[in-house]
Order: C-alpha cells, then sequence, then structure tokens
C-alpha cells in the first residue's frame, strides 16, 4: 500500500544488483576522469548535454526501481534522490567559493570537481554502512539521525539569517594548515598535478590544497545528507544509489548552475525546511516504535512537502533578485 511506510533496514538489493550498480558507478566515474584527462575549459553545451545525461540516468532507474519493486519503494527512491539533489546544489555554493578562493584556473575546475565526487562517494558509503549498522543495532538511531538533522536545520537557519551560510576562510582550514606544515607549497598551478619535485625537494601544488579543502567539505556534508536519506528510506541500498546518483551530475551541473546559484537567495532557507521536516520525521518513527499512537509521516506525504518547499524557494529567490534588481536601477531624471 503507497502510504503506508516504516523505514527497515531491510533491502531490495541482491549481491548482483549491488555488483552491478557499483561496477555502473565506478565506470562513470572513470569516463570522467578519460573526459577531464585533457584540462579544457568546459562550455555551456557540453555541460548541459552531460546534465540532461546525469538527470535522464537516475529517473530512469527510478522508473525501473517503481517497476520491478512497487510504487511504495519508487516513491521512496524519488524521494530520496530529490533530497540528496537539493542538498547537493548547496555543495555546489561551497565549491564555487572555494575554486573562486583558490583562483583555480577553468581548466582545472572540473577536474577538483570530480576529485571531490570520488571523495564524497567514498564517504557516503562508508556512512551509510555505519548508518545501516547503527540502525540495526540501536534502538535510539532514528531519534540521534534526527537530533542531528534538526540543529544542522538550526544552524542552516542562523546562518542564512546573518548572511554566512557560505562564507570560506581558506586560512583557517585545518586540512590547509596541515599540509602547508608538511610540504612547501609551490605559488602556481602545474596543471592537474597534486606534487611536484624541484630541486630535489617534494612540494605540494594550490591544486593539492584546493582538493584537500574539497575533501573537508564532503565530510561535513556526508554528516547530514546520510541521515536526511535514512529519514526517508532505511533500505541502505537506496540510499546508495540517491547519493550516488546525486553525486555523479555534479561536476556538469556545476557549469550549468554557475551564474544561476547567486539567484537561489533563499536556498538555505529551503535546506533548513526540509532537514527540519525529516528531522521531525525521524523523530516521529522513533517514538511510533515505542507508542503506536504516535503518529508517523507517510513517504509520499514527504514528498509532496519536499517539492513544494523547493518549489517555493525558487519562486522565492527569483522574486527577491528581480526585486532587488529594480531597486538598484537608477530613475530617469526628468
Amino acid at each position: 500500500m503507497l502510504l503506508a511506510q516504516t523505514p527497515t533496514l531491510e533491502t531490495i538489493a541482491t549481491p548482483t544488483l549491488w555488483a552491478v550498480t557499483i561496477g555502473a558507478v565506478i565506470a562513470l566515474l572513470v569516463l570522467d576522469f578519460i573526459i577531464t584527462r585533457k584540462p579544457h575549459e568546459v562550455s555551456m553545451k557540453e555541460a548541459t548535454g552531460w546534465s540532461i545525461f546525469y538527470i535522464a540516468l537516475p529517473l530512469t532507474f527510478g522508473a525501473w526501481i517503481w517497476s520491478r519493486y512497487g510504487s511504495q519503494t519508487g516513491v521512496e527512491y524519488l524521494t530520496g534522490y530529490l533530497v540528496e539533489k537539493s542538498l547537493s546544489v548547496d555543495n555546489l555554493f561551497v565549491f564555487m567559493l572555494l575554486l573562486t578562493a583558490f583562483a583555480v584556473p577553468a581548466a582545472l575546475q572540473q577536474r577538483v570537481l570530480l576529485y571531490g565526487i570520488v571523495g564524497a562517494l567514498v564517504l557516503r558509503g562508508i556512512f551509510i554502512a555505519l548508518g545501516a549498522a547503527a540502525l540495526d543495532r540501536l534502538s535510539f538511531a532514528f531519534l540521534l539521525f534526527g537530533g542531528i538533522l534538526l540543529v544542522t536545520a538550526v544552524k542552516i537557519l542562523r546562518d542564512q539569517r546573518k548572511g554566512e551560510q557560505h562564507a570560506v576562510d581558506i586560512d583557517e582550514m585545518r586540512s590547509v594548515k596541515l599540509l602547508r606544515k608538511v610540504m612547501p607549497v609551490t605559488s602556481d598551478y602545474r596543471g592537474p598535478r597534486l606534487f611536484v619535485k624541484e630541486n630535489g625537494v617534494r612540494m605540494a601544488t594550490p591544486f593539492a590544497l584546493v582538493v584537500m579543502a574539497v575533501f573537508v567539505t564532503d565530510v561535513v556534508f556526508a554528516v547530514d545528507s546520510v541521515p536526511a536519506v535514512y529519514g526517508i528510506t532505511g533500505d541502505p541500498y537506496l540510499v546508495f544509489a540517491t547519493n550516488a546518483f546525486a553525486l555523479l551530475g555534479l561536476r556538469a551541473l556545476y557549469f550549468v548552475l554557475q551564474g544561476a546559484l547567486s539567484k537561489l537567495v533563499h536556498l538555505g532557507y529551503g535546506l533548513a525546511a526540509i532537514l527540519a521536516f525529516i528531522g521531525v520525521k525521524l523523530v516521529l518513527h522513533w517514538a511510533h516504535g515505542i507508542w503506536s499512537w504516535v503518529p508517523e509521516i507517510p513517504t509520499l506525504a514527504s514528498l509532496f512537502v519536499i517539492v513544494a518547499i523547493l518549489g517555493l524557494v525558487v519562486f522565492t529567490s527569483l522574486r527577491s533578485v528581480k526585486r532587488s534588481e529594480l531597486e538598484t536601477v537608477p530613475s530617469e531624471v526628468p
């Protein structure tokens, strides 16, 4: 039944499906490495083409999940994918600031993003496994995950209201400080090379610094995203699939949305609302296991709420930007 939902750790995936999925993800990553092997500036045509591909692929996979495993599983997958894709757009803001702060040449930006995606996939795979183990063995894990999301939502909301939601201080990043202490850093980029040897001395490049900074941000985003999707489905396979599909298209999506990202001025409010909603959903699920009279939020209802929040955020963001632009246009002097 579509509206009946209680997240469990049962999985639809057989070992074969896991192997095929992981193999497909690795193949797509290898393809991306081949594409970025020769550094070049990404054109809008190239970025748009790959973005369409990476959106069509998970939607096609979702249609197969729906037809093969039923509407309940299909809704869980699509809702989880939508949540992860929304959170990944927030990743792009930070990536954009990091690339700007490190003055990464346009030709090298896609390789930095690719390293970031690989790091994110590895980290989220670890977090997904740890999350599954926690949910399977600890009865209060849903409460813990819900608390993490609620705290994160409050932080995002506070930062948004202060206008600091995407502040990045390169010199204060521990990863950057650590690498600079371990070895000297060249003053300029040496293509996509992480390390070089000059006069017998091994040196890191600014490319290595930005990659390390991206890896650190990957850890932060994994802490938020994995509990969020576990609030939609308890199937570790669906959690992995939604994370993988949301991340794989980030490299191309970055160049498509690069100009539009600054217009989503209310995205922080939307993400805070989504994370708070899922946090409440997890807390209610935990409480329902103790007191059966406590209601749970159906996955289909979650999908409608998330779509409504994202639609409202886009509408209010564009309206706010348009209003600001009109206010800055100088009035004509008669």
